[in-house]
């Protein structure tokens, strides 16, 4: 019951008490305003499951080109400058997925799964030895930047620094409402890298997707420069970012609800369960934007043309409508089909696959290894940001299982 002296809901994205913990915000907002309008940072926000699901299919009167963040300075026409096709509608944006899955094919992930697994044990092994360490900095941080690394060939060397920049790039400093110089001076080093690196590439061709995107081709169409580098810094800015949040969010979680965890720290073939509910649970991905392109009616009031419009996925994950105990974290639960984590429709997350495979090999060896674990609540660090949810910091110490 919502009591009436409670005053009608607020939702400011850039609040950092909100950052804490959306989800009480987001079920008033499902319960009393289901289509929320902000006056002074001038956004309508989606709340319920059906309508953010409806959303992502609408690509027809709910516009991807101006970029899919509320941040004003990175919203606008030239938003696939660095967020690639995301910030494209169709036909464009067709064409720039169907070149980019040329070289970023479901083949080319599958052949990265030994790989992974590697790059998975170098870094958790010794983490785990050590018995304390933060799973961000020393773990989850490491791998999804490894990864997307060795997929498009940037050097070990330079990993750390490109995974700094990348942090930039997302987070939001109090009281700002807007992209952060920062994080713009981080976007314009990052570009100006990938930049570099694809110069390389026009030298010497070698075998990572750099060099595919280079030479991918359809119907006699091909990538330019700049397509190619916004493609790269979407990589590694969605890419990386949000699969590091996610399997922050899920020892987090497992932390917090000790005898679901246990059932994988006991089989650690069920890895996958734990990565799907800390998907529905506390998605890394929480808001994206869309652009109204024509007037839209619903629950009582009108879109406006041009108007922004979030859609709230860690909200519609949480809705009561379509989830069971939606606010209790439940290993096991069936809800891969009905989750919002990847979006949908015809923008549906190119990489969801990777990142699934990510956290399934990560968090299985982690069990593999592991009896038991505690977080240092006191010492735990978020990040802030408008988009992505997760932690900048993770203290963990492990029991290490013995055989």
């Amino acid at each position: 019951m919502i009591q009436a002296s409670l005053g009608p809901p607020t939702f400011d994205p850039y609040d950092y008490s909100f950052h804490d913990d959306p989800y009480p915000t987001y079920r008033r907002l499902r319960e009393e305003a289901p289509a929320y309008f902000n006056p002074d940072l001038e956004f309508w926000a989606l709340s319920r499951h059906a309508d953010v699901v409806a959303a992502f299919r609408d690509n027809t009167r709910l516009s991807s080109a101006n970029g899919v963040s509320l941040d004003p300075s990175a919203y606008g026409p030239n938003a696939h400058k660095v967020m690639s096709f995301l910030a494209m509608d169709d036909p464009r944006h067709m064409r720039m997925r169907r070149l980019v899955s040329t070289g970023f094919t479901p083949r080319r992930v599958a052949d990265l799964e030994g790989r992974i697994l590697e790059l998975t044990l170098r870094h958790l092994e010794p983490a785990v030895d050590a018995g304390r360490f933060d799973w961000i900095a020393d773990f989850a941080g490491k791998l999804p930047m490894d990864v997307i690394s060795e997929l498009m060939g940037v050097p070990e060397s330079d990993r750390d620094e490109i995974r700094r920049l990348a942090d930039l790039v997302v987070h939001r400093e109090e009281g700002v409402l807007d992209v952060p110089v920062a994080a713009m001076e981080a976007s314009l080093n990052l570009v100006g890298y990938y930049a570099d690196m694809l110069a390389e590439r026009r030298r010497k061709e070698t075998s990572d997707l750099t060099s595919a995107l280079m030479v991918a081709e359809t119907e006699g169409d091909r990538l330019t420069d700049d397509e190619i580098i916004g493609f790269m810094f979407l990589m590694v800015v969605a890419g990386n970012e949000t699969t590091t949040k996610l399997l922050g969010n899920a020892l987090y979680w497992g932390a917090h609800y000790k005898s679901e965890a246990r059932q994988v720290l006991h089989d650690p073939a069920r890895a996958p369960e734990w990565v799907e509910e800390t998907l529905r649970f506390d998605t890394s991905s929480q808001i994206v934007a869309r652009t109204a392109v024509e007037d839209i009616d619903l629950h009582d009031t009108t879109i406006r043309s041009g108007d922004k419009v979030l859609l709230l996925i860690g909200s519609a994950n949480r809705d009561s409508d379509v989830f069971d105990a939606a606010d209790e974290f439940r290993i096991g639960r069936d809800s891969s089909q009905k989750i919002a984590s990847f979006g949908g429709g015809v923008h549906f997350c190119l990489g969801a696959h990777l990142a699934r495979l990510e956290a399934n090999i990560a968090l299985e060896q982690f069990a593999r290894r592991v009896a038991d674990y505690e977080i240092d609540e006191d010492r735990c660090e978020r990040v802030h940001s408008t988009n992505v949810r997760g932690f900048a910091a993770l203290p963990v110490e492990v029991t290490e299982r013995h055989a």
